[in-house]
């Protein structure tokens, strides 16, 4: 059936019609938008609530055209293409309708430009440039609708909220969340959860698509970068920084480098101008995710079949969402920590033994691309001996705000390498990043446990690429496992409703929160809407091309291979899955009621309030 109907759709695709835009005529694929069809070829369409696919409601009337017969302007990202269609783009009339969109827009909303986050990265900004607004011939009641930030991870600025919808279209149709909805009527109508409450307490699982999504600064990341700079400062702290895979080919977009350009070397160089003591690579606690979650998988496939399907855990924005909608399903989550928190407890146990160093004076700072790993890490499961595993956790648009700061010229750094002991990385780690790599990791080292011997071409392609939803097998030996791969909570759930009805069944499932893995989360440098049109866009397969082009020329491409993970088992940890690995790195979840915070309708204690 559902190969029927994508046939169908294909030959739908492929039929033309012809338009004329502005005077000219061109073939475009029968049934698309004005807006898509004009910037098929070239012509640009302002649009500002817009995002293809996702919020297509035709709401800013800043992308308006003039169709001929028509009396009204049409916005063109809701009006259909057909046969002979005539479109004006850039009519007096046109120009001048958008530019009084936006000048409305402006009239109610707080323009504190030079200090806001978002300044140079506004597309309300932009838009009021490329329109030639130079003044607001009149004020409009600006309500103080109010701020909100009781939350480790997004904070939310009403009065900084344009109406776009684009946060309530990406948390309810790719994230299923649905957090946010249209509250009052009329000029009093914002786009908030119900009654208006911080994200903390509804079933907001900060995975930060909405922040991604949101074209001004209603919505960003809870900002610690002051704090950091503290610490950094005082000369009675050792702060180490650690990064994730994912950051190594992303934070170079921040400084004009193409998407996808691998700059871990520019990355340690820059890190350790900011005065950092340490520079660590999160990708070997990534390696030793895999051998504790790996070693997970064999035991239950082995042993305890009735304990399948294993479910990754180390994405913290899935984990909430598993808590609050799928609570049954919490005893097939693997215990392992992320790879960030198990490097912050090995920092602050095995390494300050291994080093001489108080821990008490260890102050661990993540660069994650995710704002759910700032939730995660203010979790009170994330200790180790009575220390906060990971202290700080800045985004990577947060890095670049404090490269910025102190004029670093990034393009031009000489690349430098990670501090040990967190140094050696496999290929298997590097991967992480991407959607499927987590599972694809796994798969090589599960391989091993299982059969014995090594896979014999490392490379698992099934794993690979942004479906959103994707099922397979994989052959461990006289043994065949099935296996299924999620991004997107949405897609999560699609698995998930499958295998409790019987339709879909699968001994172990990758999820990540975030569409595209880690390499689109919610703490990645933000692209303009007109780059955002596609949830699986180009730079999404860019960045994760990179990933994977890393692993190709690793000599070690496997977990259970990185001398740095076999150092960790024989000088602290013993094996994986002992009574040391276990207390150190793995944890608990907890079901979630109507508010996160409550368990039983007991207040959920030890969340660490910094946040």
């Amino acid at each position: 059936m559902e190969n029927r109907r994508e046939s169908e759709e294909l030959k739908v695709a492929e039929e033309k019609v012809t338009i004329n835009i502005d005077g000219k005529d061109y073939q475009v694929p029968k049934g698309i938008s004005v807006l898509e069809a004009a910037r098929m070829v070239n012509i640009e369409i302002p649009s500002l609530c817009y995002l293809k696919d996702i919020n297509e409601v035709g709401t800013c009337r800043v992308c308006v055209v003039e169709i001929e017969g028509t009396r009204n302007l049409q916005a063109s990202c809701v009006y259909p293409v057909r046969e002979g269609l005539k479109v004006r783009t850039n009519t007096e009339r046109v120009r001048r309708a958008r530019k009084t969109a936006v000048t409305l827009l402006l009239s109610n909303h707080n323009r504190e430009c030079t200090t806001c986050i978002r300044n140079l990265n506004c597309e309300l900004q932009n838009l009021a440039d490329s329109l030639g607004i130079r003044n607001i011939p009149y004020t409009g009641e600006k309500k103080d609708y109010g701020f909100f930030d009781n939350n480790p991870a997004i904070q939310r600025d009403y009065n900084k909220c344009i109406n776009c919808r684009r946060c309530m279209a990406i948390c309810n149709k790719i994230q299923e969340c649905y957090v946010y909805s249209p509250l009052n009527r009329g000029l009093n109508t914002i786009i908030a959860p119900a009654f208006q409450k911080d994200l903390s307490e509804v079933s907001c699982i900060m995975c930060g698509q909405c922040v991604l999504a949101c074209p001004t600064a209603s919505l960003t990341e809870k900002e610690y970068i002051k704090e950091v700079w503290e610490v950094i400062s005082d000369s009675n702290k050792h702060v180490v920084v650690q990064t994730a895979p994912s950051i190594q080919v992303t934070i170079g977009e921040e400084f004009g480098m193409p998407v996808g350009s691998f700059v871990a070397g520019k990355l340690v160089a820059a890190l350790r101008r900011l005065g950092f003591d340490k520079v660590f690579a999160t990708d070997v606690t990534a390696d030793l995710t895999i051998l504790e979650e790996g070693n997970e998988l064999m035991e239950r496939v082995l042993h305890e079949p009735e304990k399948l399907p294993l479910l990754s855990s180390c994405c913290p924005g899935w984990v909430k969402y598993a808590e609050h909608f799928y609570p049954e399903f919490l005893p097939h989550l693997s215990s392992t920590k992320s790879p960030h928190e198990m490097c912050g407890a090995l920092t602050k146990t095995w390494y300050a033994k291994k080093y001489g160093i108080d821990p008490s004076t260890i102050v661990n700072v993540a660069i994650m691309p995710c704002t759910a790993k700032k939730y995660e890490a203010a979790r009170p499961e994330m200790e180790s001996d009575g220390y906060r595993n990971v202290d700080y956790v800045l985004t990577t648009r947060e890095l670049a705000r404090m490269i910025r700061q102190v004029g670093i010229d990034f393009v031009n750094l000489p690349d430098e390498e990670y501090d040990e002991p967190f140094d050696q990385y496999s290929g298997a780690g590097m991967i992480f990043g991407a959607t499927g790599g987590v599972l694809e990791a796994a798969v090589r080292t599960a391989h091993k446990l299982i059969t014995g011997d090594e896979m014999p071409v490392p490379d698992y392609e099934d794993a690979r690429g942004l479906r959103g939803l994707k099922y397979g097998k994989v052959n461990l030996g006289d043994r065949t496992i099935t296996i299924a791969i999620a991004h997107g909570t949405g897609n999560a759930k699609k698995a998930l409703e499958a295998f409790k009805s019987g339709e879909k069944k699968f001994d172990y499932m990758e999820v990540m929160a975030c569409p595209g893995g880690c390499v689109g989360g919610g703490g990645q440098p933000i692209l303009s809407s007109r780059d955002y049109k596609y949830i699986s866009l180009s730079y999404r397969h860019n960045r994760a091309d990179a990933l994977y082009n890393v692993d190709r020329g690793k000599k070690i491409r496997r977990s259970h291979e990185n001398p740095r993970v076999q150092q960790i088992y024989k000088e602290f940890l013993g094996e994986p899955l002992s009574v040391v690995a276990k207390k150190y790195l793995h944890t608990t979840y907890v079901e979630r009621g109507r508010h996160p915070y409550l368990v039983e309708d007991k207040p959920y204690e030890g969340f660490d309030e910094r946040y």
